[in-house]
């Protein structure tokens, strides 16, 4: 699989099924990871992966109801960062938030390309994965990554809205609405009622 085909195949869906996950398998992930770019190569990134059952169960717990559908995962991981561990440069730019997303790109790029689903989660509280896996204060618990095959069936677990996604084919605002050339064209913003796709 090229990259281009890992893009165009990546979905962050939810009806997930089991998989083996191994060391060499977490280490496959990582690794991929941290080949992306950073600032001054600051490579500001940490990852837990959690995947020891009781450990895994204790994460489960700080999941938003929104997100039970996560239960499924035998593996998520925890992406964490901290403001001073890259640059701030003029104009309010914390590179910290920016690099690491890179870095969550490429580990999902790796995931597809693996035929795993990687799906990135925000519906979690970020003090109590914090505690329980025992990170410093000092870090940002940035967001949750979890792991499954595709399911063959749409989970139960999934509300209204969501198995609409899930089975629908992915919505995109038109490209005209991202994209400028040469310089920003505010007519070119969608309408501010139209929320998220």
């Amino acid at each position: 699989m090229d990259v281009k085909d890992a893009i165009e195949k990546r979905r962050a869906l939810r009806s997930l099924g089991p998989f083996e996950v191994t060391g060499e398998l977490v280490e496959d992930l990582a690794g991929a990871a941290h080949l992306a770019p950073s600032c001054m190569n600051n490579q500001s990134w940490r990852f837990v992966f959690v995947y020891e059952e009781e450990q895994l169960a204790a994460i489960k717990e700080t999941l938003s109801r929104g997100n039970s559908w996560a239960l499924d995962s035998p593996l998520i991981a925890a992406v964490l960062s901290k403001k001073d561990a890259d640059c701030t440069l003029k104009g309010d730019r914390d590179y910290f938030l920016f690099d690491t997303g890179m870095a969550v790109g490429f580990l999902m790029l790796r995931a597809t390309e693996l035929d795993l689903i990687a799906h990135p989660i925000a519906g979690y509280d970020p003090d109590a994965v914090k505690e329980v896996l025992g990170i410093p204060d000092e870090f940002v618990a940035i967001t949750l990554v979890v792991f499954g095959k595709l399911a063959p069936e749409v989970s139960p677990r999934l509300a209204e809205w969501q198995i609409g996604r899930e089975t629908g084919g992915r919505e995109r605002r038109p490209l005209d609405t991202v994209l400028h050339h040469n310089s920003y064209n505010p007519a070119q913003e969608p309408e501010k009622d139209r929320g998220p796709l």
